[in-house]
Parts: C-alpha cells; sequence; structure tokens
C-alpha cells in the first residue's frame, strides 16, 4: 500500500487541512508554527509506530471547535494505493478479481481510535462469482440469491434446512475463504497487515553522551522512559549492540561486551562518514564503565554508557555532547534509523519533523542525499522544512506549502495544505525560492572548467572565434572550458566565493582600463586565483595600455562589424581610418561615433550577437588578424588544463 493523499479534518491547529497528493518524497514546506509538525503527528496516528504516539487524545481537538467535540468525528482521512499483489489477494477474497472496483482505498481514523475503512468491492458481483464457483444447479441457487453479499450468502447457506452435498461444500469452502464472517472483514483484516507502519522522528529524540544505566532502568520499570531524554535512541543503541539493559549491569566480563561494542564502532563510523563530509577524520567510540563517586549525579553511581567520537587527526576523543549539534542529530538519526530499519523492515512511512534543523547547510545536503540514496529505495518519505537548503530544487513539484490561513474577515480558518506548490504566500515560499535560485546559481553557465569573462559580449565573441578557428582547423577554446560572464572584474571576487564549494577550476579573461587596473591586480597578487590565471586582453591586442575583448579582434575588424551590425551605408559608416583624438580602445571609440545617431542606439551586446548570426560579416585581413589574436589566447588557456 502507498500512501497518495491525504487530509488532516480536526487536529490541533488544523481545522481541515485540504486534500493534499503525496509522492514517494514529499516535503512541506512551511513558516513556523504553519502546522507542519501537526500534519505529520496526525498522519502518524493513522498506524504509529509507537503505540504511545498511536491516539487521539480529545485535548488534540482544536480549541476553538472543543464544543463540538464527539469522538466519532474522523480527525486524519487517507487514500492508498493498492499494489498488483494486494489487489490480486482482494479479488481472490471476494471470488472474482473483477469484484475490485478500484486500486485506491481509503482508510481513516476517529477521536475514538476507530480505523474506518472505504474498500472497493463490488459485492453483488462477489456473491455471483462465489455462487458460481460451487457449481450449484437452478434449484440449489434459488434460495440464496437474495443475499446482498458474501457474510449474508454464508448465513443462508448455513440456514439451509436440507443443504445439498454442493451447498455444504460451498459453505465450507466460503467459511474458510472467509474465516472473518464477511467479505468486508476479511478484506480489512488483510489489509490491516499491509498497512505501513508510521515512524516519526524529531529534534528531540538525541542521543546524550553519557548515559546512567540505573536511571534507564528506574525509568523503564516506573513506565516514564519516554520522559527520559534519548532514551529512545539509547535502547536503539542497545539493540544494534546485541544486548539489554539487564545485562549491562549484569555482565561478568567484558571481552564479549568490548568486542560487540567495536563491531558497532565500525559499522556506525562507516556509515556515518559515508554522508558526513564535514570531517572525516572522525570515529565513533564507546566506552562502558563503573560510574566515578566524583561525578555528577546520576554519573556518580552504577554504570555509565558513554559515546565519544575521536579526532584521528589530533588522536583525542570527546563526549557525543561536546560535537556540533548538527552531529549529534545526524549520528542519533542513524542509530535510530538502524533500529527502525530492524524492528519494521520495509513496510513503513518514514516521518521526519524538521530533519537537521540545527545542520550546516551543506551537512543539510548530505542529509538529503542520505534520504534519497538510503531511505527512497525501500521506504516512502514525507519531511517538513523550512531550510532551502533541504529542498530538492530538481523536483520542486513533490514540495506541498503549509499555512495558517485566515479569512479576509478575521475568521480562524485554520492549517492548510496546498499541492499545487507555487500557489502560496511569498512568505512561505521563500525556502522554494531560495532553494531554486541557489541550484540556478550553482550550475548556470558553470562547469569544473570555469573562464570568467565580464559580459555576455565576451562570451559571444569567444564563441564565434573558437567556431571558426576549429572550423579552419586550428585550435579553438578546448571544449571543458565553461565560459562565464560574471559582470565585470570587480565580481570576480564574489563569483568565487559564491562557488568555491564546488571545487572549480577557473581562469579570469579582464578588459583593461585605468579605471579598473588597481583591481586586476589585486586579483592578480590574491589567492583568489591559481598564478597565471588572469588573462588580460592587452597581452592579445594591438593596444598596449588599455584593451577590451573586442579590441583582441582588432580596430579594422570591429569597425566592419559595427557598419554591417547597424547597417551603415555611405557617408554614415564608421571611417576606417582612426581619428587622431580617438580613444585607444575600441569599443569607446565606437560610443563617441555613435553618440550623433539619432534612430539607433549603440552597446556592446548588438554587435557581438550579429557575428554569432553572420559569422561571414568580416573577411581578409582583418579576419585573419583576429583569428591569429584569439589563436594565441586559446592556446594559453588550454595549457591549464590537466
Amino acid at each position: 500500500m502507498e500512501l497518495v493523499k491525504a487530509r488532516v479534518k480536526v487536529y490541533k491547529a488544523v481545522i481541515d487541512s485540504e486534500w493534499f497528493t503525496l509522492e514517494d518524497l514529499t516535503c512541506l514546506v512551511g513558516k513556523n508554527e504553519s502546522g507542519k509538525t501537526a500534519i505529520l503527528e496526525a498522519l502518524e496516528k493513522i498506524n504509529a509506530a509507537r503505540t504511545e504516539r498511536g491516539d487521539f487524545r480529545e485535548t488534540d481537538y482544536p480549541r476553538v471547535l472543543s464544543e463540538d467535540y464527539n469522538e466519532g468525528e474522523v480527525a486524519v482521512e487517507t487514500v492508498w494505493s493498492l499494489s498488483d499483489e494486494e489487489v490480486a489477494e482482494l479479488g481472490r477474497l471476494a471470488g472474482d478479481p473483477g469484484a475490485v472496483t478500484s486500486r485506491q482505498v481509503t482508510v481513516t481514523k476517529n477521536y475514538g481510535n476507530e480505523l474506518g475503512w472505504s474498500l472497493p468491492l463490488n459485492m453483488g458481483a462477489s456473491v455471483e462469482a462465489l455462487l458460481a464457483s460451487g457449481s450449484l444447479n437452478a434449484a440449489e441457487a434459488e434460495p440464496l440469491k437474495s443475499a446482498a453479499n458474501p457474510q449474508e450468502l454464508i448465513k443462508a447457506l448455513g440456514a439451509l434446512p436440507e443443504p445439498t452435498p454442493k451447498q455444504t461444500a460451498l459453505h465450507q469452502t466460503l467459511s474458510s475463504l472467509l474465516p472473518n464472517g464477511s467479505l468486508s472483514a476479511s478484506a480489512r483484516a488483510y489489509l490491516r497487515t499491509r498497512l505501513p507502519v508510521f515512524v516519526y522522528y524529531a529534534e528531540y529524540d538525541r542521543l546524550p553522551g553519557r548515559i546512567s544505566v540505573n536511571q534507564v532502568i528506574q525509568h523503564r520499570d516506573n513506565s516514564t522512559l519516554e520522559s527520559l531524554v534519548g532514551a529512545n535512541v539509547f535502547m536503539a543503541l542497545l539493540s544494534m549492540v546485541g544486548t539489554s539493559l539487564d545485562d549491562l549491569v549484569n555482565i561478568n566480563t567484558s571481552e564479549a561486551l568490548i568486542s560487540k561494542l567495536e563491531g558497532v564502532e565500525s559499522r556506525m563510523s562507516k556509515r556515518i562518514f559515508k554522508y558526513w563530509s564535514q570531517n572525516k577524520h572522525l570515529k565513533v567510540r564507546f566506552r562502558f564503565h563503573e560510574a566515578a563517586p566524583g561525578d555528577d549525579a546520576p554519573f556518580n553511581t552504577g554504570k555509565v554508557f558513554q559515546t565519544r567520537i575521536e579526532n584521528t587527526r589530533h588522536e583525542a576523543t570527546i563526549s557525543l555532547d561536546e560535537r556540533s549539534t548538527g552531529f549529534i542529530w545526524f549520528f542519533s538519526f542513524l542509530v535510530w534509523f538502524s533500529e527502525v530499519q530492524k524492528t519494521y523492515g520495509e513496510n513503513l512511512i518514514v516521518l521526519l519533523d524538521e530533519p537537521g534543523l540545527s545542520l550546516h547547510a551543506k551537512a543539510q545536503e548530505d542529509l538529503l542525499r542520505f534520504i534519497n540514496e538510503e531511505l527512497l529505495t525501500k521506504y516512502q518519505v514525507i519531511y517538513s522544512t523550512h531550510s532551502p537548503f533541504m529542498i530538492d530544487s530538481s523536483n520542486l513539484l513533490s514540495c506541498r506549502t503549509v499555512e495558517d490561513v485566515t479569512a479576509g474577515d478575521g475568521e480562524v480558518l485554520g492549517t492548510k495544505v496546498n499541492s499545487e506548490v507555487l500557489k502560496a504566500n511569498g512568505d512561505t515560499l521563500f525556502p522554494l525560492r531560495a532553494a531554486l535560485g541557489y541550484d540556478i546559481s550553482q550550475s548556470l553557465f558553470v562547469g569544473e572548467h570555469t573562464l570568467l569573462v565580464e559580459g555576455p559580449s565576451d562570451l559571444l565573441y569567444i564563441q564565434w572565434a573558437s567556431q571558426t578557428l576549429d572550423a579552419a582547423g586550428r585550435v579553438g577554446l578546448d571544449h571543458r572550458w565553461t565560459v562565464t560572464p560574471c559582470g565585470g572584474i570587480t565580481k570576480v571576487p564574489s563569483f568565487l566565493a559564491l562557488f568555491s564549494g564546488n571545487n572549480l577550476h577557473v581562469a579570469v579573461l579582464a578588459d583593461l582600463a585605468d579605471g579598473v587596473r588597481n583591481k586586476v591586480r589585486e586579483i592578480q597578487d590574491s589567492e583568489l586565483l591559481q598564478d597565471g590565471h588572469v588573462f588580460v586582453a592587452t597581452d592579445y591586442s594591438a593596444n598596449e595600455r588599455n584593451a577590451d575583448t573586442e579590441d583582441i579582434l582588432g580596430r579594422a575588424f570591429y569597425v566592419d562589424l559595427i557598419n554591417a551590425a547597424y547597417g551603415l551605408t555611405g557617408g554614415k559608416k564608421m571611417p576606417a581610418k582612426k581619428a587622431a583624438d580617438a580613444d585607444d580602445r575600441v569599443v569607446e571609440e565606437a560610443k563617441t561615433f555613435a553618440s550623433d545617431w539619432s534612430d539607433k542606439r549603440y552597446d556592446h551586446y548588438t554587435p557581438s550577437k550579429y557575428l554569432i548570426t553572420h559569422p561571414e560579416a568580416v573577411s581578409g585581413k582583418s579576419l585573419d588578424e583576429a583569428l591569429d589574436n584569439f589563436e594565441r589566447l586559446f592556446k594559453d588557456l588550454n595549457e591549464l588544463l590537466p
């Protein structure tokens, strides 16, 4: 059974969430206090792994509706999709696959904590099929035809005063097929065994660095284990070790326990540090010893179990409590989930309430990778978040927005869940927008080897030159380079800071002019880039002091390109001979020349765009000089590649 749709009707701040669909991985996105936790808790109660969390209580009923409380009122509705195996079994129970009218079944739970089932079964078709299976003659079938469902059919067979052998055989067959006495009851009993278990994990389920075993036993014996912080995770850890509380207290020899602890240390270390990328020099260590009288209570009597983390670089261990909050959460979650897998196998749904809230952004990405690689292969996962780094930007449509809604007249409508993810208000959508923006910024025009240029026109000139050189059998820019406009030389440090986590190999092609000369020099002298990875246009043009990418093309080439791009003819053409007072940079010369235009507007981009679409626009000697200049540049850049 796969959960495909849900609706929380009345639970805490939820008055009616309205129906929302669910995927293999569903992310509930919303602000603090929007009701995300309430949605997860209500879903959990359909079939909670922890029985103490499985019941709806009167105090869970929305306060604004408290006068309307009714134990029979449905708190949560769910729709499930049946597997081929489950549909086939319902068909077998009904006596006819055709009696199963849908692949979906609805399961509800009310405040009396009763499950309700809406089954896709055609009772009339089932009765016909079951009667036909008995091969009864017309006379034998006649007194049974009035049965509206298999339950009535079984009763009618049992009430026959003198049943024939075929009627007796059919009665025995149906009684065996439907031991609960009815098709509905048998179908419910079967599907109840197929209903996934909901396992819920929240921030507070964390393993302490030290555990007083005596204290845990005391809470267990008093049935108050749930009130002890970290007790559930500790019990899960003991299960992993293959021991129990009583075994720890009564242990006589340490060698067997040490062997078990070291085995779990090894397994946990490998699993954690497969996904914990923040520090690869750590190992898990467990210690079990008599309490030291001088320690604080309750660690001064009885037995103490410690979880410590060894830093192999510094050859020292510290208590788990002293690690970062994010690491403690990640460690505790993996311990807990290992026990969940052991106890419940694959038939479960994982509910994660704000997972990794205290994790660094990069560690949240590690956690999301763990969810995708380790959980989704076996389990359906529903989690809540308001962090953009816990949102899979490649699958935004798997998100559901959660909002606490008030009508225009002030009426409280409660928590609403919307499957149309982009229709929520701006505050709710903020994490989604941030996730999408971050993903785009991490991938748009960025590659392993990135050549930063100042603007889009530079990108187009480089593309044109490389394609033209390649077509002529000469040296173009290696395809491994990704050319990225960054908005100017002053933006280079910001770009490198933004993308430093991607392990990029970066080079820069910079224009050189009096106003930015110091900026270029600062980047060359800094440690932002490797030595020799800053290229300036003056090195590849006839201009020795000031030059742009357009000067690499050469003045003659660019003048011809301007005339072609803007359709200048006759006396309106930009002159082939440079004026004595013209700027060294051909772009500045063109800008001055175009200042007298009344019907056109000059910009950097138009000539480059024209050249890409009309590569034949310039020919002759000026073309050869432009290609020679760019080929020298490309050779120098290509030498930087491994």
